[in-house]
């Protein structure tokens, strides 16, 4: 369990993963979904990179989700995330992404961490700028931002 100002982050259990993709009305979501918990299964010893992780509100409310596609390759991880819509542009997204990134890059052997947008999507943008990525051209989603270990800067250090 990741714990940040407003937030707690934390990786949802099996039970968690199947009731969400159950209830999920998005049939890619729910694919997706249905693909992190059959990842987090086979390869319990890398729950964390397959996993769905819950974004909640210190109140318990959750208010979000994030998830890493796989293990790190070659150093480097990919990230999504998203926020309900009610809960936009409160700073929510950014406080999320900037702990699961000091998470994500004290694991052995991450040295960037990789997003993509949805076109048009200045709200992700903005919250991946903000967290110190940096444009690296298209991916299969949209544009692509990377963040290297070698200019992040961890928010606070001493957590």
């Amino acid at each position: 369990m990741l714990e940040a100002d407003r937030l707690v982050i934390y990786a949802a259990s099996e039970d968690e993963m199947n009731r969400i993709a159950a209830s999920e009305e998005d049939a890619h979501l729910r694919e997706a979904y249905g693909e992190m918990l059959r990842g987090s299964l086979a390869h319990p010893e890398d729950w964390g990179w397959y996993a769905l992780w819950l974004i909640v509100r210190k109140d318990g409310k959750c208010i979000g989700n994030l998830s890493f596609k796989g293990v790190p390759d070659n150093g480097m991880v990919e990230l999504g995330y998203g926020i309900a819509e009610e809960y936009r542009g409160l700073g929510y997204a950014t406080e999320a992404v900037e702990t699961i990134l000091t998470w994500a890059f004290d694991q052995p052997g991450v040295t960037s961490v990789a997003a993509e947008t949805e076109e048009g999507n200045a709200a992700s943008r903005r919250v991946l700028e903000k967290c110190g990525f940096i444009p690296a051209g298209e991916g299969r989603e949209g544009p692509r931002f990377v963040l290297n270990l070698s200019s992040y800067e961890d928010p606070d250090p001493f957590l």
